[in-house]
C-alpha cells in the first residue's frame, strides 16, 4: 500500500483532518505527523519533517498544508530528492505530478476551500510522471551530486 505523509503548521488542522481522511478512503496509507492543537508552530519543521519522510523511501508522496502553502514548500524543497509544488488548482496539481515528477503537494489552507483542496489532492494522486523529455528537464533540477 502506498504511504503519504501529510502535515501542516496551525494554520488549518480540520481541513489536514480532511485530506487525511479522503487519502485514507482513497486507498492509501496515511501517516499524518501534522500538529494536533492551533497553537502557533513553525511551518518550516513541518515541511521539512515529511520531505525528509519521502526523500528517505519511508513514504512515496507528500502532501503539506500552511496558510498560503509557500513557505511550507520551500521548506520541503530544500531536503535533497523532494519536488513540491504549492497548488491552488487541479491543472497544476496533474500537472506538477506528470510533467515535473513531484512527490510532494504544498496546498495554502487560506487559499483553498475544503471541496476544492480534495479535488487537488485526486488530481495530484491520480497523475503519472509521463517521462521522456520531461525527464531530462527534471534531471536539469535535481542537485548535483
Amino acid at each position: 500500500m502506498t504511504r503519504v505523509v501529510i502535515s501542516s503548521d496551525h494554520a488549518d488542522i480540520p481541513l489536514r483532518h480532511a485530506i487525511a481522511a479522503h487519502v485514507e478512503a482513497a486507498g492509501y496509507e496515511v501517516v499524518d505527523i501534522g500538529p494536533e492543537t492551533d497553537a502557533s508552530t513553525d511551518y518550516p519543521k513541518h515541511g521539512q519533517a515529511a520531505a525528509n519522510m519521502v526523500a528517505s523511501g519511508d513514504c512515496a508522496l507528500g502532501i503539506i498544508i500552511c496558510g498560503t502553502g509557500q513557505g511550507i514548500m520551500m521548506a520541503a524543497n530544500k531536503v535533497a530528492g523532494i519536488r513540491c509544488g504549492v497548488c491552488s488548482d487541479t491543472f497544476s496539481a496533474r500537472m506538477i505530478r506528470q510533467h515535473n515528477n513531484a512527490n510532494m503537494l504544498s496546498m495554502g489552507a487560506r487559499v483553498v476551500g475544503k471541496g476544492l483542496a480534495l479535488d487537488i489532492v485526486d488530481a495530484f494522486l491520480s497523475a503519472e510522471f509521463e517521462g521522456g523529455r520531461h525527464g531530462l528537464r527534471v534531471d536539469m533540477i535535481e542537485p548535483a551530486a
